[in-house]
């Protein structure tokens, strides 16, 4: 019987077509009952297509098959043939990629091509070591690279190099002792409350109205609103069923667990939803709140949105007009102006409710509840205090336009409304 534990040993064989052969050692019985140790020769693959390593890990089951053994297989660390990039393409991404969304997938794949193996690439994955992968992320730093990308690149090689531990690929991870370096500090920008109101002033489609206020005050993400359907709106809140990406719906697909938990939409911003279901020309219950019309093998369906798309075309152009800069006018800042404001109009418990983080510290999870009433009071208390002295024009509105009005008491000034 063959020693379990035992590595054997690899070597070419062959003149016309080379292959792998293994050798070790196994122990028989001779005539005297005495065990006799010997050697036993096995032929293991071609060597096209087979690098030395995979064929040492196919004689470690082949001897651990003949021991009698179970379980898995010990993996022995591969030899120089095993680059970073090799490993990255055929085992990291292929495995981690069905736990990513299509936004995700697209940014990560390209940030791990880009910084990653555009570096790390022609090397041996066994000659990695901590030493170059800290020096490699502190030239980032110091090359004023965001504090995301620099972030996104640290979790990224430490997650590279435990998966090549745990698989055998590698004998230590040269990635534990890493540190993230210091970043300079990143700008996160907010909307002040006269720029949302010039830029509700200046908005005349009923359509653009609704998408713009559901964003600033109410804070979804940008494939959360694009994805919502009719049937999400229950004239309180609106819940989501699924996100949008790339004008294609991804029904029951949420960034987090906390992410299909119903957004409260305040009081002052139901009519605005009231009106466009009235004015929308297809609002039964699967049908898109914020619809266009595809192309190609799509042309004349009702299609997701892509948020860039219409930010760029049907929003940027009057915020430039009123001197508010591109760089504001995007569905996450609504969402980080929404939750600076927060802090004065209610908890930040509160603040969670309304974003649908997964956590802010363990004691506010644990211990701090979500009351969803004084969720609903602290977004009215905030969408009041933003909106007090303007509401939109009768014309823009309709009836809602006119309950709105009458509800919060509030006039806009003619001036105002030139702007």
């Amino acid at each position: 019987m063959a020693m379990k534990y035992q590595k054997g040993t690899v070597y070419l064989s062959g003149q016309k077509v080379k292959m792998w052969y293994g050798k070790y050692v196994v122990y028989q019985k001779n005539h005297d009952g005495k065990e006799v140790r010997s050697h036993r020769n096995v032929s293991i693959c071609p060597k096209a297509n087979t690098p030395k390593w995979k064929a040492q890990q196919m004689l470690q089951e082949i001897i651990v098959k003949e021991s009698g053994g179970t379980g898995s297989v010990p993996t022995l660390p591969p030899d120089e043939s095993v680059t970073f990039r090799w490993f990255v393409n055929q085992r990291f991404i292929p495995m981690r990629e069905g736990t990513w969304s299509p936004a995700y997938k697209k940014s990560n794949t390209y940030e791990l091509g880009h910084y990653l193996i555009s570096h790390f690439g022609d090397l041996p994955l066994r000659k990695l070591d901590a030493f170059g992968i800290q020096i490699w992320l502190n030239q980032l730093a110091a090359k004023d690279y965001s504090e995301a990308v620099v972030s996104h690149c640290f979790t990224n090689i430490r997650a590279i190099t435990r998966l090549a531990k745990k698989q055998k690929y590698l004998s230590e991870d040269p990635g534990e002792d890493v540190t993230k370096p210091q970043t300079k500090s990143v700008e996160r920008p907010v909307m002040t409350r006269e720029q949302i109101l010039s830029l509700l002033g200046a908005i005349n489609d009923v359509h653009d109205l609704c998408l713009l206020c559901v964003g600033i005050f109410c804070g979804p993400r940008a494939s959360e609103v694009m994805g919502m359907q009719w049937k999400s709106w229950n004239g309180e809140s609106l819940m989501p069923h699924g996100t949008a990406y790339e004008g294609k719906l991804y029904v029951g697909r949420f960034k987090t667990k906390q992410s299909k938990a119903p957004i409260p939409v305040p009081e002052l911003v139901r009519p605005v939803i009231e009106n466009w279901r009235r004015l929308c020309a297809d609002s039964s219950p699967d049908a898109l709140m914020f619809p266009t019309f595809g192309r190609g093998k799509r042309k004349g369906q009702a299609v997701p949105r892509w948020g860039k798309n219409f930010l760029t075309w049907s929003v940027r152009p009057i915020a430039r007009k009123l001197g508010i800069p591109d760089h504001l006018v995007t569905f996450q800042v609504m969402r980080r102006t929404l939750g600076t404001d927060m802090q004065k109009h209610g908890t930040l418990k509160d603040t969670q409710g309304i974003l649908r983080h997964a956590s802010i510290t363990t004691t506010g999870d644990v211990y701090v509840q979500t009351i969803e009433q004084s969720v609903l009071r602290a977004v009215n208390s905030r969408t009041a205090a933003v909106l007090e002295g303007w509401t939109a024009s009768v014309e823009n509105m309709g009836v809602a336009g006119r309950n709105l009005r009458g509800i919060t008491a509030i006039r806009r000034s003619r001036e105002r409304r030139t702007l």
